[in-house]
């Protein structure tokens, strides 16, 4: 047996096969316990309570009755290392079968899975031949999962498999929207080239520095990429007034800054000595921003998504803001921009991009980019 790490209503029964022990159960089809998990995960957002998916692969399908025996003698030995609370089901119909123990404890998080993955692994061996027990490759998968240590990386698929599907049923509109993301972006920057020019002169004419900005952001399924800009600050500031500030805004306990005089204010810093003249120009009309369409050409970045955070603006994320970089590629505009923009708050502002993931389409993409120009003009929390 190989081992592996990686960090209701309606719900339907699948038969369990021929079996041979009293303790056999039924147990939950791919589609309810892939649901289980969905729910599980937004629970523990919640509950701050962490949760493991144990999957057991059975290396191959199981139509035989020998097949059908083994798995029976898996679920039995199964039933005396789990409780009441945890939740058994296919997570891949006849091939692989998950356990999720629930609300697990906190206190290490490292040790908790090993003794539990022990105990499975010696009940299997008592309950099992060799040769059944080495078919079976065993692997667990804690949320929520570690960003930084995670030799894996920081997202791990099988504990969202709702994303999986929502972005196998997604495929034709995927490829819409990349067609628009390269089309929109080798546009743009033919149309946006005087800027540019005119950009980079002012640029060089005011101070001193390179013309770009290049600042790593965190994409999709937090990967990292090169993030470009014009260059709005002076060389060598101390971003260290900006890391606290987006702490307090992501904590809730930011305040509002003047912007205009019009008394409403913005969740964003409105006098940093850092920024240039010139960069002020640059940022409040989002100049700045035009560098971006080389990202998207890249295929870094989309025209419309959630903007990319730095690294220290992630560190401070809550367990559910992650979701925003889980749940679709980073834009240049998006919903949020177009509704209020740095005006929201930075919960009201996740859940605007947790909308736009669960709900858009070509044509949701097409109407962002329509009011796009018309924030852009009338610099609604730009600075």
């Amino acid at each position: 047996m190989s081992t592996q790490r990686s960090g209701s209503n309606g719900l339907s029964l699948a038969p369990v096969p021929e079996a041979s022990s009293s303790e056999d159960r039924g147990i939950l089809n791919a589609d309810a316990f892939r649901r289980m998990i969905t729910l599980e995960r937004k629970r523990s957002e919640r509950s701050r309570k962490p949760f493991m998916l144990l999957l057991l692969d059975m290396g191959d399908r199981l139509p035989s009755e020998k097949n059908g025996k083994t798995l029976g003698k898996i679920l039995a030995a199964l039933s005396g290392s789990t409780r009441d609370t945890d939740v058994t089901g296919w997570y891949a119909n006849n091939c692989v079968v998950g356990v999720m123990f629930t609300e697990i404890a906190t206190g290490d998080s490292s040790s908790v899975p090993t003794t539990i993955i022990a105990r499975v692994t010696e009940t299997l061996r008592k309950n099992l031949t060799l040769e059944q027990f080495n078919r079976v490759s065993l692997s667990f998968h804690v949320f929520p999962e570690d960003w930084k240590n995670d030799a894996q990386g920081p997202s791990n698929p099988t504990l969202y498999p709702d994303l999986s599907q929502r972005e196998d049923a997604r495929k034709s509109f995927r490829a819409v929207k990349r067609m628009m993301d390269v089309l929109g972006s080798l546009l743009a920057l033919v149309i946006f080239s005087p800027i540019f020019l005119f950009a980079a002169l002012a640029i060089k004419a005011t101070s001193r520095g390179p013309i770009f900005f290049r600042q790593g952001r965190i994409g999709q399924h937090g990967n990292s990429f090169m993030f470009l800009k014009f260059r709005s600050m002076y060389v060598n500031n101390d971003a260290s007034v900006h890391k606290a500030y987006v702490q307090k805004l992501i904590a809730g306990k930011a305040d509002k800054h003047p912007s205009d005089g019009n008394g409403q204010g913005v969740y964003k810093l409105t006098k940093d000595s850092r920024i240039t003249r010139v960069g002020s120009f640059l940022r409040k009309t989002s100049m700045d921003e035009l560098p971006q369409f080389i990202n998207v050409l890249k295929g870094e970045m989309s025209l419309v998504g959630p903007r990319p955070p730095v690294p220290y603006e992630v560190e401070a994320y809550d367990i559910w803001h992650r979701r925003r970089l889980l749940e679709a590629k980073p834009g240049i505009t998006g919903l949020w921009q177009v509704s209020g923009r740095s005006r929201v708050t930075f919960d009201d502002m996740v859940r605007l991009d947790l909308q736009y993931a669960r709900t858009w389409s070509p044509w949701t993409d097409i109407k962002i980019l329509l009011r796009t120009p018309g924030a852009v003009v009338l610099g609604e929390g730009a600075h």
